[in-house]
């Protein structure tokens, strides 16, 4: 089992970038696929992106591709999302998730079997 914690999120201009991080407990961290979702305000969770065990592989739903990208450091237990050219319709709560497979990257929510309590992002214009 795998506990995760988001941070990083907070209140930014249009145009400004945040880095939002995911640490996860547990010596495993390694084996498990991450993904990043969001949900904004009367709106269904959405996929972000997705990352493998390794790193290597790496997907972006199109909303996002070009500005935001997800990385992990598996010395360090975290997943990253960087999110550079922020807009207004970015703002959600993004949370993180994790599933324990050596696979690759997943973008359904129901792939996923661990999920972070959220981190709020908010874009002003």
């Amino acid at each position: 089992q795998v506990q995760l914690v988001e941070s990083g999120g907070g209140l930014v201009q249009a145009g400004g970038s945040l880095r939002l991080s995911c640490a996860a407990s547990g010596r495993t961290f390694s084996s498990y696929a991450m993904g990043w979702f969001r949900q904004a305000p009367g709106k269904e969770r959405e996929f972000v992106a997705a990352i493998n065990w390794s790193g290597s592989s790496t997907y972006s739903a199109d909303s996002v591709k070009g500005r935001f990208t997800i990385s992990r450091d598996n010395a360090k237990n975290t997943v990253y999302l960087q999110m550079n050219s922020l807009k207004p319709e970015d703002t959600a709560v993004y949370y993180c998730a994790a599933v324990r497979t050596y696979g690759g990257t997943y973008s359904p929510e129901n792939a996923y079997d661990y999920w972070g309590q959220g981190t709020q992002v908010t874009v002003s214009s």
